[in-house]
């Protein structure tokens, strides 16, 4: 078995395309396409078939990637299992955090790890859920922090683990909160608001929550960036919503007060990883953590 010609074809199966599969392997497409070509004719197999501009795995090539999967799968933990060997080194932690997540949120999650004195080197990487889970199948990532688990639509075995779940507490600076009228939640009809962009689920379930009262808030800018979005609620641009498990937290930092909160609408956080021979230790401690202390009461001035 010629492993680097298995390793294109796998390659190939996981970007979907051989154009994809040479930008990640930083080689030409007719080089992959030629060793694809060698590995079906001593085989004497049909690993892909083309419809249209775009190649579909045979049913051997399905059969054959099962068993890539597992192999390179061993190989990045082998890799790994060494890397983390006792050393002078401290051992690696490879951490990705959904993007849409509240900085201050990962970074209480993420605390415990970095705590421990010249034991652990955290790397963090932000990006989208399906960037996140394709680098964490391919044991590139130890950990995915995010808003919500594995979707049903992505195959992959991995692990969702819920660390807990927060109310969701609206805030203004006191200039604007002076401007309101009437008891919350109405207070919030008619006044200026800043959105998280609509790729957060939390866009969805405030715009859910506010038609259900009758409130039609005046959308002053949608922000992809959560910390972004409290930089503009710390001039008064516009009020904005964040857990309630931080309130504490973002009325010290950014100058604000809550004008209210929700149980209605309720912000979740998942760790996901992949159950491998060697895990982290700090992982489990990571998890452990965070549902027992960070999420296991909300944490706000009452």
């Amino acid at each position: 078995m010629n492993y680097k010609h298995l390793h294109y074809f796998w390659m190939v199966a996981k970007e979907g395309s051989i154009t994809r599969a040479s930008e990640r392997l930083n080689i030409t497409s007719q080089t992959i396409s030629g060793q694809l070509s060698l590995l079906e004719e001593y085989y004497g197999v049909k690993l892909f078939n083309k419809v249209g501009r775009s190649l579909e795995m045979s049913d051997i090539g399905n059969q054959v990637m099962s068993y890539a999967d597992e192999i390179f799968s061993l190989g990045n933990e082998l890799e790994q299992m060494l890397y983390d060997l006792p050393s002078v080194r401290p051992q690696l932690l490879k951490v990705g955090i959904v993007d849409v997540i509240a900085k201050s949120i990962a970074h209480r999650i993420l605390l415990p790890a970095v705590k421990q004195a010249n034991m652990i080197r955290m790397d963090c990487r932000e990006a989208d859920l399906d960037t996140l889970l394709a680098e964490l199948t391919l044991h590139r990532l130890d950990l995915v922090i995010s808003e919500r688990p594995i979707p049903e639509t992505v195959s992959m075995r991995g692990f969702s683990k819920k660390l807990g779940q927060s109310s969701v507490s609206f805030f203004a600076t006191e200039t604007l909160q002076a401007e309101l009228t009437g008891e919350f939640p109405q207070c919030l009809h008619n006044a200026p608001m800043l959105f998280p962009n609509n790729r957060n689920h939390l866009c969805s379930s405030i715009e859910q929550w506010l038609t259900k009262y009758h409130i039609k808030p005046r959308v002053i800018a949608e922000f992809d960036d959560s910390a972004l979005m409290k930089a503009f609620g710390q001039e008064g641009v516009g009020i904005f919503a964040a857990p309630t498990v931080i309130q504490q937290e973002i009325e010290q930092q950014y100058q604000v007060k809550a004008i209210g909160k929700t149980d209605e609408i309720q912000e979740e956080f998942y760790a996901i990883y992949i159950e491998k021979r060697v895990n982290p230790p700090i992982v489990k401690e990571i998890i452990e953590t965070a549902s027992q202390s960070l999420f296991a009461e909300q944490q706000y001035d009452g």
